[in-house]
């Protein structure tokens, strides 16, 4: 337990220091929790030493460049273009792989790779060194409201076979208790004058909710790959906690999901 605490206190430094400088920091510390993701989900799949494998990963370092430059045109004409660099290495070394090798190195690409950089990618937004403590409400503030209200009042399993003690109660305490952080966040900002956008309140709120909603399916998701590849933990680069997915599995998801639904919001609310 005391290794627990302290690499996970280890790693809420760095996440904070990273959020409150964000720039180089911020984008070097995403591109390796990116690429240790990458590796860890291809160790899963039984895939590290593979030219698939090598392909994700140049594919991802051309990717965070992609996100220097700015552009989302870059960045999918970036991803279209790897995912025809796995089918080249498909074809040219076929039979070597099969089909859903090359899926798994695409998707461990996407998954583990991508979405994590929409950490860095919300905090560049306007606004984003406040927007970006969001995705860290909708994912880890929801799992301490869950794992709490789940125990008070938990009666009816979520998902049994996946996660035997999630409860539908839970998820709704961690979905409650996420928009409320993020609403009082909001208010925080703004009486202190460092945040003023129509319909703040109800946009942190609402972002908060969506951004756990999608982080309890990114819980399940990353607990549904290691059933089904027989795996306690991703990895053991984190003491107590486990690997980059074990720690950031519902960031994966919260992460895309408040990049898009902050700017939605704040578009509808012009």
């Amino acid at each position: 337990m005391k290794k627990r605490i302290a690499s996970g206190c280890v790693l809420g430094v760095l996440i904070v220091t990273a959020l409150v400088f964000g720039g180089w920091f911020l984008f070097f510390f995403c591109l390796v929790c990116s690429a240790v993701g990458m590796f860890e989900f291809y160790r899963a799949v039984d895939m590290r030493r593979t030219a698939p494998a090598v392909a994700g990963f140049i594919t991802l370092f051309i990717y965070y460049l992609s996100l220097l430059a700015g552009g989302m045109l870059l960045q999918t004409a970036i991803l279209c273009c790897g995912f025809l660099a796995q089918m080249m290495v498909y074809v040219v070394t076929f039979p070597k792989y099969r089909t859903e090798q090359i899926s798994y190195a695409y998707f461990g690409l996407v998954w583990a790779g991508v979405m994590i950089s929409f950490i860095y990618q919300t905090r560049c937004l306007p606004n984003g060194e406040y927007t970006a403590w969001l995705i860290f409400a909708g994912s880890w503030v929801n799992d301490t409201c869950a794992y709490f209200s789940g125990r008070a009042f938990g009666r009816h399993k979520m998902a049994a076979q996946l996660s035997p003690h999630k409860t539908i109660e839970g998820a709704v305490g961690g979905i409650l208790g996420s928009g409320l952080a993020s609403l009082i966040f909001g208010f925080i900002m703004h009486s202190l004058g460092m945040l003023d956008i129509p319909g703040q309140g109800m946009i942190f709120f609402m972002t908060g909710v969506i951004g756990a909603v999608f982080g309890i399916f990114g819980d399940l998701s990353a607990s549904a790959i290691k059933r089904n590849h027989d795996i306690k933990d991703y990895g053991r680069i984190i003491p107590g906690h486990g690997g980059i997915l074990d720690r950031f599995d519902s960031v994966i998801f919260t992460a895309p999901a408040v990049y898009y639904t902050f700017q939605l919001l704040v578009m509808l609310k012009s």
